[in-house]
């Protein structure tokens, strides 16, 4: 390969500490492989946490992101990181969502993006959050997040 399109990144192969916050996290890229063949990425974090921005106590969500990448792919451990960088922040389920979204959304410029956030409940409610780009382009297999609805014991 006469450029390595992976000279770039700062995580992958290193040792990695989890950022302090989502602001210090870095979202790592690389060139799509395959950016004229229209594919679904799925990344699933099932035990995504934050903090509750007034109480403090912490908050628990599954979450599935679904990338149709265009010109760049993000860099899987970078994600992690990244989305471990919640934990010790406080922000509303909202908030935490949408802005996971954005920064994808930033960092690759991909085709199209959904992203569901299946909140545990808090003050027994559960709470869903879900944000797409767009129309799914024609032409991709999206499947179904089959997460279910929240039961609690029943």
């Amino acid at each position: 390969m006469a450029d390595n399109i992976y000279e770039n990144l700062s995580q992958l192969g290193r040792a990695s500490g989890i950022p302090a916050s989502p602001d210090e996290a870095t979202l790592e890229s690389v060139v799509n492989p395959h950016p004229s063949s229209p594919y679904l990425v799925r990344f699933t974090c099932p035990e995504f946490t934050s903090l509750c921005p007034l109480t403090g106590q912490p908050d628990f969500a599954h979450l599935v992101i679904d990338i149709v990448p265009a010109v760049r792919i993000v860099e899987s451990k970078s994600l992690k990181l990244y989305l471990a960088s919640f934990r010790n922040h406080g922000a509303f389920h909202e908030d935490c969502t949408v802005a996971i979204a954005g920064k994808i959304v930033d960092a690759i410029e991909p085709r199209w993006l959904r992203i569901g956030g299946y909140w545990y409940p808090r003050g027994g409610i559960p709470i869903d959050v879900f944000h797409q780009t767009g129309e799914p382009p024609d032409g991709v297999w999206i499947p179904d997040q089959n997460v279910a609805p929240y039961r609690g014991r029943g």
